[in-house]
């Protein structure tokens, strides 16, 4: 009877990673393009639980006194990226990875008893890089929203550092996958950001800072804004990560 009924709960956990994917897929507007049915790599991951894959560190830039950029009705950046993070965390450990978030709610992860804005923004920046090294097997993602003064610029476009040799591929099979799967005319490149990401540049695994949009376009704003579009940005994010760790991972 015990070997039956876990027999029965693998069953539908695998059942149940296809219905997530379904719902993702198909459960949202009919004016967001859905650019999705074919990716077969998505599906063909593995719903159990793997320990030979990455652990995958996700960040939600900014949070807390730190609302990040705003977009033209005041909506701040820290809240879409939050939203964001959580839909991808759920559909990754959905697909057996273990992940780890820098925050789950709308904070800042600085030390008790630090005062002052800057000492604030300098210690959670610290804890989220400690994060970041905590694993030798790890790729980490950081979700952030763009903004420009001239609004007619949109699109997303990865960021990266050299500080591991895997940065640059993983950024490109993501700008790749955002302009195949979610953004057609998306013409942006990935872009070495050097020392001015201090995430990035001193974090020892392969990291990514992936600006979805920007904020200062209000039509891409409006998208950024809307619940179902922040969980295509998931799944778009969901399918080069995957398709990085596919290739890039030989024992998966």
């Amino acid at each position: 009877m015990v070997k039956s009924s876990r027999k029965i709960y693998a069953a539908l956990g695998v059942i149940f990673s296809y219905i997530v994917i379904y719902s993702f897929l198909h459960g949202i507007s009919t004016d967001i393009p859905n650019n999705y049915n074919a990716h077969e790599n998505a599906i063909a991951t593995s719903s159990s639980s793997d320990d030979s894959k990455p652990i995958i560190i996700l960040d939600a830039g900014h949070g807390g006194v730190d609302g990040g950029c705003s977009a033209y009705n005041g909506a701040l950046e820290k809240e879409i990226n939050l939203s964001i993070e959580l839909s991808l965390k759920s559909i990754l450990e959905t697909f057996g990875y273990s992940v780890e978030v820098t925050r789950s709610t709308d904070t800042s992860i600085f030390d008790p008893g630090i005062v002052g804005i800057s000492k604030q923004k300098k210690s959670d920046m610290s804890n989220r890089l400690a994060l970041f090294n905590k694993y030798e097997n790890a790729v980490a993602i950081s979700i952030h929203q763009n903004q420009f003064t001239d609004p007619q610029y949109s699109g997303a476009q990865m960021f990266y550092t050299e500080t591991n040799p895997l940065s640059q591929p993983l950024a490109q099979t993501l700008q790749n996958t955002f302009r195949n799967k979610l953004q057609k005319n998306n013409d942006r490149e990935i872009k070495n950001a050097g020392k001015d990401l201090y995430l990035l540049y001193y974090s020892k695994c392969p990291s990514v800072m992936v600006e979805c949009g920007f904020l200062s376009n209000k039509q891409e704003a409006d998208l950024l804004l809307s619940k179902g579009y922040q969980k295509q940005v998931a799944l778009t994010i969901f399918c080069g990560l995957n398709d990085f760790i596919r290739t890039n991972y030989k024992s998966i």
